[in-house]
């Protein structure tokens, strides 16, 4: 681990160094590239500083267990030291897991209302406003493409663009059912009911990975629904994109501009046609891991909120964390870090569902 640390920080210092030379902020392309790197190895590097840090510490402590008057001191220290030391250690095991070529990529995040009805709708709201206080801590950038809201505050469904590094390699385990169980607002008798909302997290692609043909795409003009005064009533500025070969619509109409929102669409349409074609080509080699794992589906259940008990299980591995209220305001870092971990250790078992 330190040897990893040690090497992490040496390259980390060689981007900084090279990032303010003259010759290479004069070539543009190549500053970028650098400062992508550099940016994705931010946190790495952060945390292996506060490993290093650590580890001399304990050193320290160690030491002074050989003073009879400071042992009791030292160990009390060295115990507090260990769980900083065990953090900071899974924190970077999750950091420095092999990376998937996607991780950096930005994405298209969408969420379903599924069984339940109203309470079904409003949940996926909590995930909705979940997801956007995480973007706020993690600096992205979270859009909202496209809503269709109920009459008391619920979605039937959403699609966001979040973009920002690394965003795809914290999100991508969050696709799936998410269940939750509370007494919904509109339930008199104060019983728990069980309601569900499905979640999608695909990569964003790029033009060099997939090329839609213009003749493939139907592309329609509407005006925009809901608020928005005079220019709603005046401008045809929503657009529908159909993709003619699978059949996937996509339509976005929360910027002013037409322009802005046929690119915004076409963005997304490029996810979810590249996600389709993947999903194809998998099929074979899911159906059959599906005996032995289950099939990895998005209806199956991945995760539970129950509200009485204050607590989110993640049923694919088997954690259960007691903070429900900081989870739902984005504090997600403790459990997807895990996910991270599991995932690229083979542990990670996709739509376990699990009773809870």
């Amino acid at each position: 681990m330190q040897e990893k640390i040690e090497e992490l920080l040496m390259r980390y210092e060689e981007l900084s160094h090279s990032l303010s030379q003259p010759e290479i902020i004069a070539q543009t392309e190549l500053w970028q590239k650098l400062a992508k790197e550099y940016a994705s190895l931010e946190e790495a590097a952060a945390a292996g500083q506060e490993y290093i840090k650590l580890l001399d510490a304990c050193a320290h402590a160690e030491e002074m267990l050989s003073d009879p008057e400071y042992a009791s001191l030292a160990q009390e220290e060295l115990n507090q030291l260990s769980a900083r030391m065990e953090d900071c250690q899974n924190r970077l095991n999750s950091l420095l897991a092999p990376k998937d070529p996607d991780d950096d990529k930005n994405v298209v995040l969408e969420i379903r209302a599924g069984t339940g009805g109203e309470e079904a709708a409003l949940f996926g709201m909590d995930l909705l406003r979940m997801y956007s206080r995480y973007c706020e801590r993690k600096g992205w950038h979270i859009s909202l493409m496209d809503i269709s809201e109920t009459d008391i505050g619920g979605i039937k469904e959403a699609q966001c663009l979040i973009t920002g590094p690394g965003c795809y390699r914290y999100l991508k385990y969050e696709s799936g059912a998410h269940r939750v169980q509370r007494v919904p607002v509109t339930e008199s008798g104060g019983r728990i009911h069980t309601s569900a909302a499905t979640v999608a997290v695909l990569p964003e692609i790029e033009d060099i990975d997939i090329n839609i043909a213009p003749n493939d795409l139907k592309i329609e003009t509407h005006r925009s629904s809901g608020s928005g005064g005079q220019h709603v009533n005046k401008t045809e500025s929503a657009v529908r994109m159909v993709h003619l070969p699978t059949g996937i619509v996509v339509t976005c109409q929360d910027e002013k501009s037409q322009i802005k929102n046929r690119e915004k669409a076409m963005r997304v349409m490029k996810a979810r046609v590249a996600d389709y074609y993947r999903s194809q080509a998998e099929k074979e080699y899911s159906d059959s891991r599906a005996k032995q794992v289950g099939s990895g589906d998005r209806s199956e259940r991945i995760r539970t909120y129950n509200f009485p008990q204050g607590r989110v299980t993640d049923h694919r591995i088997g954690v259960t964390l007691y903070k429900l209220e900081a989870f739902l305001d984005g504090d997600m870092d403790e459990l997807l870090e895990k996910l991270i971990l599991a995932g690229a250790s083979g542990e990670l078992m996709e739509g376990a569902g699990g009773e809870d």
